[in-house]
This record gives C-alpha cells, sequence and structure tokens, in this order.
C-alpha cells in the first residue's frame, strides 16, 4: 500500500487544475515546491492558514507517483517535519479530492470520508 500524503487548497483552483492537468498552488512561481501533509498534520495546517475559509478540498496524493520530487523538511525552524513536492503536481496523483468544510467556528474536522 503506497503512502499518502494531502494538500489543502480552494475547490476553485482543483477544477482549474482538473482542467490543465496539473496542479500549482497559488505563490508555486515563486517557491518551486507544494506545501504538503500527512494525516496527523492535516488539523494543524487548516487552523493556521485555512481558518474561516469556505470552499476547501484536501487532495489526497500517492506519494509514490510523485517519490522523485518529495522532500521531508521543516522551512521555519521547527522539529516537526513536512512533506514538501519539488514540481508541478500531476492529475494522475490525486487519487481524490475530498470536501473540507469550515465550522461555524472558523475550524475544521477532517471529513470521515478520510479514514485516518
Amino acid at each position: 500500500m503506497s503512502q499518502k500524503t494531502y494538500h489543502i487548497t480552494s475547490s476553485a483552483q482543483w477544477q482549474d487544475a482538473q482542467i490543465l492537468g496539473e496542479y500549482q498552488p497559488k505563490g508555486f512561481a515563486q517557491s518551486q515546491f507544494i506545501h504538503l501533509s500527512y494525516g496527523h498534520q492535516l488539523l494543524t495546517v487548516a487552523h493556521r492558514f485555512y481558518a474561516d475559509q469556505n470552499g476547501l478540498v484536501i487532495l489526497v496524493i500517492d506519494s509514490s507517483r510523485i517519490k522523485d520530487g518529495l522532500i521531508e523538511e521543516n522551512l521555519e525552524g521547527g522539529i516537526e517535519l513536512y512533506p514538501h513536492f519539488y514540481g508541478v503536481l500531476p492529475i494522475n496523483a490525486v487519487i481524490e479530492a475530498i470536501a473540507l468544510p469550515c465550522n461555524t467556528d472558523g475550524g475544521f474536522d477532517l471529513p470521515v470520508e478520510l479514514n485516518i
């Protein structure tokens, strides 16, 4: 079974990516990588960077399809390592897109569909 990583983005960006056949988040041209998370990191990332935002999806990524550009690192000087993908994400690496609704308090709960 392959290792899964996750990326939070807007539904609109995901829809655009499906038309283009590849995904690049805003800011990719500058950073040259895509911030990913492991399952246990998803809520921390959602609350830190996406609080009070609606229209989000979690992209479930089969890491074996992007292993050549995948690096674990912490660029902010912390201890916990996060996966970063140095490249444009091919659509075929995304095995599922799951809605991430925002709660009335601006926070999030992991969707039950994730099974993590």
